[in-house]
C-alpha cells in the first residue's frame, strides 16, 4: 500500500494491486479495477516510484 493525497489534502492509503491506470488530465487520475476514480495530488512519476519502493521492500525481504 502506498500514501496518497487526494485534492483536498487528505492523505490516505490505497491497495496499489487495485491499480488499473493512472493518468495526467491535468490532474492525476487513478482508475481502479472496480472501476472507480480517484483524484490525486501526485503525478502519474511520483506514483510509479512509490509503486517500485513498495515492491522493493516487499519483495527485496523475501527468505531464500
Amino acid at each position: 500500500m502506498i500514501y496518497l493525497t487526494r485534492l483536498n489534502g487528505i492523505k490516505f492509503m490505497l491497495n496499489i494491486d487495485l491499480i488499473e491506470t493512472v493518468e495526467e488530465t491535468p490532474d492525476t487520475v487513478i482508475t481502479l479495477t472496480t472501476g472507480k476514480k480517484i483524484l490525486v495530488q501526485e503525478s502519474c512519476r511520483d506514483i510509479q516510484n512509490e509503486i517500485v519502493e513498495f515492491r522493493k521492500i516487499i519483495y527485496c525481504n523475501l527468505k531464500k
